[in-house]
């Protein structure tokens, strides 16, 4: 038995303490973190604007190309896998283009994550009653008016939850970006695994790393929707 922990302990060591490894998981949070907080920033952007083109469109009839395009994009966004929209960002779009290899993936997965966004923030708006919009109409209230001082403060407190796990998905897909070479968390432990040989701490720690980060967000996103549920 102490033969087993002594062992142990000896691959821990060779796994985060020697050579300093422990930095490549430093940089595959950090990278982590990065990727998804801004790629959360530039889905809700694309998100809103396809949502409102959209609903907009419902309303009036008005934006038809526009509202095709839209339309487009949710399908084939949602109809295709993370990874191969990056590996077509990476190794396609951006091939001749010298940018930095983490903004590809801020990109790729901020394109992805808009598209089920604003899935969710449509059923937001669908979710807020028709009479209050048209109330809205009748106290001379324009589309964008009603939609900024009504509808969308109610949608926000509605989707919350929605959002917040769509967050936390975020989070775990970032790991195919490794695929291009972005040293995030799974990379970080593959590059650990392949000095040592040993797969076993690099995972474990991997593994907890995640779990520590989604469960702050869902105590994050849980204090939100309290505070949001106080003026909703």
């Amino acid at each position: 038995m102490i033969e087993w922990f002594q062992n142990l302990g000896d691959r821990f060591y060779r796994s985060v303490i020697y050579d300093d490894r422990y930095l490549y998981f430093l940089e595959g949070l950090k990278n982590t973190l990065l990727i998804a907080f801004f790629s959360v920033l530039l889905g809700f952007i694309i998100a809103t604007v396809v949502s409102l083109v959209r609903d907009y469109h419902k309303e009036t009839g008005r934006l038809k190309f526009f509202n095709a395009l839209a339309n487009i994009y949710v399908y084939i966004i949602r109809g295709t896998p993370t990874l191969l929209q990056l590996m077509i960002l990476y190794y396609v779009v951006f091939r001749s283009v010298d940018i930095p290899i983490i903004a590809v993936g801020v990109l790729t997965f901020g394109i992805n994550s808009g598209a089920y966004v604003a899935e969710i923030i449509r059923a937001g708006f669908d979710g807020v009653s028709k009479g209050q919009k048209e109330a809205a109409k009748t106290l001379g209230l324009g589309y964008f008016k009603t939609m900024r001082k009504i509808v969308f403060p109610q949608a926000i407190g509605k989707i919350f939850p929605a959002l917040g796990n769509e967050l936390i998905t975020l989070l775990k897909e970032t790991s195919v970006a490794s695929y291009i070479g972005i040293v995030e968390l799974i990379k970080a432990s593959d590059i650990i695994s392949s000095r040592t040989y040993d797969y076993f701490f690099p995972l474990i720690i991997t593994a907890i790393i995640y779990l520590v980060c989604t469960f702050i967000l869902t105590k994050l996103i849980h204090f939100g929707e309290r505070r949001l549920n106080r003026y909703v």
